[in-house]
C-alpha cells in the first residue's frame, strides 16, 4: 500500500462508447493504479458519472485533471479532497454459515446493519454499505467464519450540503460569480 494521498474523483462525461477506456488510460499511462471504478447514467440519460479512487502525488493528479478537462467527451471533473463529501460502497459477501457459526454471522450483521440477503444450506450472502473502513471492517470479522467469495462496488460519493456536481454546474457557477461582481 502507498503512503500517498488518496483521491475520490468524480468525473460527467458524455454517455458514449470508448470514453471510459479513454478515462482511464489516462491514469493508467501516468501510472496511477484505478483502486476501484464505479460508472452509471445520472438523472440525463445522455450523461454518465465515473467515480474512481486512485492514491498518488497531488501535483501529477493536478495535471491529469487539467488533460480530462481538455478531452471532448468530458463535462467536469472533481477531486473530492476539494470538499466536503460523503462516499459509500457496497459490498456482497458469501460466508460459510452453519450451526456452528450462524450466531457469530448474525451478530456481526446486526453490529454493521448490514443485511442477510441470501441463505443457502451451507452459505449466506451478506450485504453490507458504507465506508471502505468499515467494508474492510465487516470482512476482517467475517474472515475467520470462512468467506467464500467477495464482490464490492466501487466508491460512489457526492458533495455534502447544496454543493452539485451537475451538467451545467460550471455555467451557473459563473453566472453566480458575474452576478456578484456587477
Amino acid at each position: 500500500m502507498t503512503n500517498q494521498p488518496k483521491h475520490t474523483i468524480s468525473i460527467l462525461v458524455e454517455n458514449e462508447f470508448g470514453v471510459l477506456s479513454r478515462v482511464s488510460g489516462m491514469f493508467s499511462g501516468r501510472g496511477f493504479n484505478i483502486q476501484s471504478l464505479s460508472v452509471a447514467e445520472t438523472i440525463d440519460p445522455t450523461v454518465s458519472r465515473i467515480t474512481l479512487t486512485v492514491s498518488g502525488d497531488d501535483s501529477v493528479l493536478a495535471q491529469i485533471t487539467k488533460q480530462l478537462h481538455k478531452m471532448v467527451s468530458i463535462i467536469e471533473v472533481v477531486d473530492f479532497r476539494e470538499g466536503e463529501y460523503v462516499d459509500r460502497e457496497l459490498a456482497l459477501i458469501k460466508v460459510k454459515f452453519d450451526a456452528d457459526s450462524r450466531a457469530e454471522v448474525m451478530s456481526i450483521v446486526s453490529i454493521f446493519r448490514a443485511n442477510v440477503v441470501d441463505v443457502g444450506a451451507t452459505t449466506c450472502i451478506i450485504e453490507t454499505t458504507g465506508s471502505e473502513d468499515k467494508i474492510n471492517a465487516v470482512i476482517r470479522l467475517l474472515a475467520p467464519l470462512e468467506i467464500l467469495e467477495i464482490a464490492r462496488t466501487g466508491s460512489a460519493a457526492l458533495y455534502r450540503g447544496e454543493q452539485l456536481l451537475t451538467v451545467g454546474q460550471r455555467e451557473r457557477s459563473k453566472e453566480s460569480t458575474e452576478e456578484s461582481v456587477a
